[in-house]
């Protein structure tokens, strides 16, 4: 495995690759590596002859008071954690590498069509630096095939888009929600949790798992069960943003088809996101 952090050092590897007639899968990360990015690893061999997991805290996807300074940043862990799964090639450059003339007044990627609600109402500017970065990240390394996990649907819909809008020649997989054996998702923000919110924490899943239910038994007032979830979640110590049913392709208003629902909510210094796939 190599660890590379310039932009042109990667590009010469790259181009040893494509010559060899290779294939190229992205895993882009932020670093502090769990078995939900390794999942995401595992499904980047499967489909492409090497793998590039990316490892960069992206500081214009954090926005007013949160925690871009306090991010975790364990890189020999997760360097050691990607070594024993046979990751060809680590890109973890400095912030100056990516943004080279600095973080203000820079080009801007944007995907109006999905920013501007559910986390994008409450993170404004959220998703235009994740856009921007994912466009950076297929730019350098210009993989066939880029790997997200489902976990963060709404940013897996945002590159969808972005990758369909801007034309990129790059496969998007998504990959399940890899849970704990309780069912709680899986997150680099879990360890904000106290040992009493971990365990309260359980609720979120399971109340997006009650409402799919109640929708398969054909319970059609969304709103009554977006309100009542809420609700449960308020008294159990929750603070959440939404609790959203919508289309799952596209986050719409939802009808016959497949639908997701979602949900973002604070639960102490942890904000949890989560969601579950209805397929009709």
């Amino acid at each position: 495995m190599q660890c590379i952090s310039k932009i042109t050092a990667l590009r010469e590897l790259v181009t040893e690759w494509r010559n060899a007639g290779q294939s190229i899968a992205l895993v882009p990360t932020m670093g502090n590596l769990h078995s939900g990015h390794l999942a995401l690893v595992e499904r980047a061999q499967e489909a492409a002859d090497r793998t590039i997991v990316s490892i960069f805290v992206n500081p214009t996807q954090f926005v007013a008071g949160e925690d871009y300074k306090e991010y975790p940043r364990t890189f020999d862990e997760d360097i050691e954690k990607l070594s024993t799964w046979r990751t060809d090639l680590v890109f973890h450059p400095e912030v100056e590498e990516v943004y080279p003339k600095g973080l203000h007044g820079k080009t801007c990627v944007t995907v109006p069509e999905l920013d501007n609600f559910l986390c994008g109402a409450f993170r404004p500017g959220h998703f235009a630096g994740v856009a921007t970065v994912v466009t950076k990240l297929f730019n350098i390394v210009q993989p066939d095939i880029a790997i997200f996990g489902e976990k963060d649907y709404q940013q897996l819909l945002v590159i969808r888009q972005l990758v369909t809008d801007l034309c990129f020649p790059v496969d998007v997989i998504g990959v399940p929600t890899i849970r704990e054996e309780d069912g709680l998702a899986l997150s680099s923000r879990n360890e904000y949790l106290s040992a009493n919110e971990r365990k309260a924490a359980l609720l979120l899943y399971r109340t997006l798992m009650g409402i799919a239910d109640a929708i398969d038994k054909d319970e059609r007032d969304f709103i009554t069960l977006e309100q009542q979830a809420t609700e449960s979640l308020i008294k159990a110590g929750f603070r959440p943003d939404y609790v959203k049913i919508c289309n799952a392709d596209n986050l719409g208003k939802p009808g016959t088809g497949d639908m997701v629902v979602l949900a973002a909510a604070w639960l102490g210094k942890a904000r949890l996101i989560d969601n579950v796939i209805i397929r009709r």
